[in-house]
Formats: C-alpha cells, sequence, structure tokens
C-alpha cells in the first residue's frame, strides 16, 4: 500500500515528479505543490527502511531543519504522512551547482570567491551553532552554489540530518558513543578520535577543509583506504593550499584555512562569527565583486544554451546527491 502511494506520483497536496536522487534512508523527488504550483524538492523516509527508529531520525532531522530561518540555509515549507505511513518532507527546490561540482568542472577558484562562498556557509553555521545545533557534515556536495533574489553566488548549506543539539540528553540515543559520524575527508581530528564531546569547532574545520579544496582543487588528505585517510586527519600536519596549489595564495587567506584545520580545537577559531570576521581581513575579500559573478554566472547561461537550446541552470535540489544524509551512507543512483 505504501509502494502504490509513491507510484501513484501523489503525497497529499504534492505532485511527485522527477526522482532526483537516494540516499540512506530517503528518496529525494522534484514536485509542486498543488495550489501553489511551486516547483519543491519533496524527500520520501524509504518505506522499505520504515522502523521507529528510522521514523523518529526522519522526524528529528526536519525539527532541526525547521528551527534555521538563516538566508543562506536550506528552508523546510511541509512535512507530513501519507494515511498509508509514507513519511514525507518538503523543502526549497534549487537550482544551481554544488561546490564539488564547482570545482570538477571549473578547478581552483578564485581567493575573493572562495571567501565570498565561505563567509555565507559561516552565515549559516553562526545561526545553528547559536541555537546549539551543530550540522557534522559539511562538505562541498552539501553545499550549493546558486542564484537567488537577483543575488548571484547565493550559498544554501543542505543536510541538518546528522546535526546534533549539543548537551541535550534526549539525542543520546540517535548516536552510539564513540561512532564516526560524517564524511571522512572533511572529519575533524576529535570526531576521527570518537569524542563524545563534538562543538562547533569540527563544523570550522570541515570549512577550513572546503575552502582548501576551492583554492587548490584537491581535498586536504587523501589515502588508500578509509583508514589511511583517517590517520591522515589525526596526525598528519596539512600541506600548505598555495604549495599544493603550486601558485601564491594571499598569506592572510591561507593562514585562516591552516588555523581552521588544526589539529587541536582550541587553535581554531572559536565560531562562525569569529572565522567569518577573519575571512573578511583577508585581502582578498573584495576582490570577487557582485559584478563578476553576474558575468561568470550569464557565461554558464550561456554556454547551456548553446548546448541545449535552454539557459536554466543544471537542478541541483535540496539533500540530493550528498553522500551522506542522516547517518547512513548513501548514493545517487
Amino acid at each position: 500500500m505504501r509502494q502504490a502511494t509513491v507510484e501513484a506520483k501523489q503525497l497529499g497536496q504534492y505532485t511527485l515528479e522527477e526522482k532526483l536522487g537516494e540516499g540512506g534512508m530517503g528518496v529525494v523527488y522534484r514536485g509542486r505543490h498543488a495550489r501553489l504550483q511551486r516547483p519543491t524538492a519533496i524527500k520520501l523516509l524509504d518505506v522499505e527502511k520504515t522502523t521507529p527508529e528510522s521514523i523518529r531520525r526522519f522526524e528529528r532531522e526536519v525539527q532541526l531543519t525547521s528551527q534555521l530561518n538563516h538566508a543562506n540555509t536550506v528552508a523546510i515549507y511541509d512535512f507530513g504522512s501519507t494515511p498509508e505511513g509514507v513519511f514525507y518532507y518538503a523543502m526549497e527546490y534549487l537550482e544551481g551547482i554544488n561546490l564539488e561540482q564547482l570545482v570538477q568542472k571549473h578547478g581552483p577558484q578564485p581567493e575573493g570567491r572562495v571567501i565570498r562562498i565561505l563567509l555565507q556557509i559561516c552565515g549559516s553555521l553562526n545561526e545553528a551553532h547559536g541555537m546549539g545545533l551543530i550540522h557534522r557534515d559539511i562538505k562541498p556536495a552539501n553545499i550549493i552554489l546558486t542564484c537567488r533574489g537577483g543575488v548571484a553566488d547565493f550559498v544554501k548549506v543542505l543536510d541538518f540530518g546528522l546535526a546534533k543539539v549539543v548537551s541535550a540528553e534526549r539525542e543520546s540515543g540517535l548516536t552510539a558513543f564513540g561512532s564516526i559520524i560524517g564524511t571522512p575527508l572533511y572529519l575533524a581530528p576529535e570526531a576521527v578520535q570518537g569524542a563524545d564531546d563534538l562543538d562547533a569547532r569540527g563544523d570550522l574545520y570541515a570549512v577550513g577543509a572546503v575552502g582548501y579544496f576551492l583554492l587548490t582543487g584537491t581535498t586536504v588528505f587523501k589515502g588508500q583506504n578509509i583508514v589511511e585517510l583517517l590517520m591522515h586527519q589525526v596526525n598528519t600536519p596539512p600541506e600548505s593550499p598555495s604549495a599544493r596549489l603550486g601558485a601564491p595564495i594571499a598569506a592572510d587567506l591561507e593562514a585562516v584555512i591552516l588555523r581552521c584545520l588544526a589539529k587541536r580545537r582550541d587553535d581554531r577559531p572559536v565560531s562562525a562569527r569569529e572565522l567569518a570576521a577573519a575571512l573578511a581581513r583577508c585581502t582578498a575579500a573584495a576582490d570577487w565583486s557582485d559584478t563578476d559573478a553576474d558575468v561568470w554566472w550569464q557565461a554558464q547561461s550561456a554556454d547551456r544554451s548553446l548546448a541545449s537550446g535552454a539557459a536554466a541552470a543544471t537542478p541541483v535540489p535540496a539533500e540530493t546527491r550528498t553522500g551522506i544524509w542522516t547517518g547512513e551512507s548513501g548514493r545517487k543512483r
């Protein structure tokens, strides 16, 4: 009966259209609200994995994300279940490109643009951290670059599904003590070591790793396997971004990135707000203007027009193609 609901392409007020992606606990569809006709990304709890615990996790994901109002955080519109027991929530549908795709297609990014992107990520995290939430899975695939309200290079942070409420005993049952949660390439050393007192500075480590990736086109560390990679995160000092790139990078920006990547969390910025202030002081902070962003996006639209006859951005819906959503591995199929 539950599968029949999905096959009927109708969930409450939402009509399901194209299947966009799939993760460890859910499937994401593009859809439309019956009355508003607004494009929407709709995430369904996998009907084959519905258990009391998975429903609890799913509801928790929605509740946490819906508390966040920052413009750079994906917006939740609705949450519900059908009479057949299909749980779903609706969120804003985003057209754009995630940061992993950005680097794969266009290579290392200009310093000013990297700062502009990181500042917006900090804005999203500052609100979340102020509410006692840590994201725990900041990575390029979870950050969308789009155009919103006439503003180009607008950032949206996705997938708070791994978020943890700091010092909240009620959350303790959802994550096993000492378990590793997140994506190894962007995981802070203390998370690798299974610390049970993770805080906002773990997210700031990941922001530094994202900045490193944007500046150099490569991740901070590589490994033959996950164990080797995790050992690098704990023990190996990162190579400077300029050395990795083989080209100069402004010393102040490089210093901020490396400070975020400090092994000891006490050596990192204490908050997203402090990190944003340090980024804003960098000499390259004004090097990427609104005009630069507009020109870049216009060029992408022109290229797509020549290729496909339609100047539309590549659809990248919220929480699609992100790899890990709610504590379980998952990939787009």
